[in-house]
């Protein structure tokens, strides 16, 4: 495997820092990095996401970035608090911003 790139180290440090029962999209991610794009941060996500906390990033409408992980996310979104709408996350109320703890965009 290669050695991880500046932008692929800024999309880990960014997941990391999305506090429990909060959320990101692929877009957010590249929107708040101000580069890439949902496919590159989900490029990202799938090579090297497996140290940190990929439930906490999620498809634009509130569902499990990867489908064959749907029951191990919704189990850590319960477990976190996450907002839910049924099985996907209340983007609304768990979209995190990249700035407080409780914010909401």
């Amino acid at each position: 495997m290669e050695p991880m790139n500046p932008f692929q180290e800024r999309v880990l440090e960014v997941v990391e820092s999305i506090p429990p029962g909060k959320v990101m999209s692929y877009g957010d991610i590249a929107e708040y990095l101000g580069e890439g794009g949902p496919r590159q941060v989900g490029r990202v996500m799938s090579t090297w996401g497996g140290g940190v906390p990929w439930w906490r990033v999620v498809h634009s409408d509130g569902t499990a970035a990867a489908p064959d992980h749907e029951r191990r996310c919704l189990d850590q979104w319960r477990e976190e608090g996450t907002p839910l709408r049924g099985e996907r996350v209340d983007m609304r109320k768990a979209r995190w911003d990249g700035r407080s703890a409780d914010s909401k965009k």
